[in-house]
């Protein structure tokens, strides 16, 4: 099922980045598919990999360590597979992502930055992360605010257990298309102070864009999209 899906999902999702790209004169290949398989079998990781998705991507802790094991432990985990944690990151749970993504999206506060250092083990690689910033300013949504974010990046910076690759946000669930626009340049705006204002940051990546609103987050500048429904359909119940 996963499968015959994704052979007409992916290459639609393809043609669409591509041509947002184009309308900013983008290069598409300056954007990577994160394929979010949250509440999706096994069937659908398989189906991903076999269509040539290397970045997968969950949403729970937990789900990420068991698809991992499971992929692992049958030996069908490519080489240049990249696992994504994007969602919320509870921080009693903090210490297990290390071993088990390749990026951290959601590094949403200054808590979880120093439990993460404080719990990194002596010696270990600087775990890679994006920064979430609440560039809509939803009350529902975490990541910190666009006014303390830079105090923020300032110390996470100082820590030598974690590597910042660059920022993430999430824009409303709505149909202004301008409103979702204006939280994706917000987060570049943001991206391109930093880089003035904190000579030790070089992020280059921009997480934003989810199945409903990825075209305006390419247009926008994103190099990382989170797609799930767009290419697998809904969640089973």
């Amino acid at each position: 099922m996963y499968q015959t899906r994704l052979e007409e999902t992916l290459p639609r999702v393809r043609e669409r980045v591509a041509e947002a790209a184009a309308r900013v004169g983008r290069s598409p290949e300056g954007v990577r598919t994160v394929a979010v398989t949250k509440g999706h079998p096994m069937e659908a990781i398989r189906a991903a990999l076999a269509s040539g998705i290397r970045d997968l991507g969950e949403n729970r802790l937990g789900e990420l360590e068991e698809k991992r094991r499971a992929l692992d432990g049958s030996g069908g985990s490519p080489p240049d597979l990249r696992w994504h944690m994007v969602g919320h990151l509870q921080r009693r749970k903090a210490p297990g992502v290390r071993d088990a993504a390749h990026l951290l999206h959601s590094l949403d506060s200054l808590r979880l930055a120093r439990r993460l250092e404080r719990t990194a083990p002596e010696g270990s690689r600087p775990l890679p992360v994006l920064l979430q910033v609440n560039t809509s300013g939803e009350a529902s949504k975490y990541g910190f605010t666009p006014e303390g974010f830079t105090d923020g990046l300032g110390e996470i910076l100082e820590m030598t257990s974690l590597e910042v690759r660059g920022l993430m946000t999430m824009a409303p669930l709505t149909d202004d298309r301008a409103l979702i626009r204006a939280t994706f340049r917000r987060l570049r705006q943001l991206q391109e102070r930093a880089r003035e204002s904190h000579s030790g940051y070089g992020g280059e990546e921009l997480s934003m864009g989810m199945s409903n609103d990825y075209e305006l987050a390419v247009e926008e500048g994103s190099t990382l999209v989170r797609l799930g429904t767009v290419l697998f359909g809904e969640r089973p119940e």
